[in-house]
């Protein structure tokens, strides 16, 4: 399922480590994780699902809308991901994602983190189900009788 993609691991693991907002959209879910690692007395650091957009200003509008306390991020990295979901583990992305709110005492981001992985893997099953009998896909070629 991971196909031949060529991605950066070194590099991925050191944007996730300075990254202020990341999203990591999964083309094959239609969805992508985003994570606002800003924090202050009022709001904790964001870790969720959401839907892919269709340009980074629809991003930037979301997160307006989901964090309006918070000023503008800077910056938003955006990484995509054409890789199984377990791939984010086995390359230690993921752990790389935890440890940015380990070092801060981010303990629900942690938790957050653990129910979005859950999330993505259901998903990852789900469409897999889709691909074996689902109406949304289709044979291209058929094998004749």
């Amino acid at each position: 399922m991971d196909g031949d993609f060529r991605l950066d691991i070194g590099e991925i693991q050191r944007t996730i480590e300075k990254a202020e907002v990341l999203s990591v959209y999964f083309p094959r879910l239609r969805r992508t994780l985003l994570v606002d690692t800003r924090y202050d007395v009022e709001d904790e650091p964001l870790v969720r699902l959401v839907p892919m957009v269709d340009s980074i200003e629809e991003r930037f509008r979301s997160i307006r809308r989901l964090r309006p306390r918070l000023p503008r991020p800077e910056s938003i990295t955006v990484i995509p991901w054409p890789k199984a979901v377990d791939s984010l583990v086995r390359l230690n992305i993921w752990a790389k994602l935890i440890d940015r709110f380990v070092g801060n005492g981010q303990v629900k981001a942690v938790k957050a983190c653990g129910a979005v992985l859950e999330e993505l893997r259901r998903l990852e099953q789900e469409e897999i189900g889709e691909v074996i009998s689902g109406p949304a896909y289709y044979t291209i070629w058929e094998r004749k009788a």
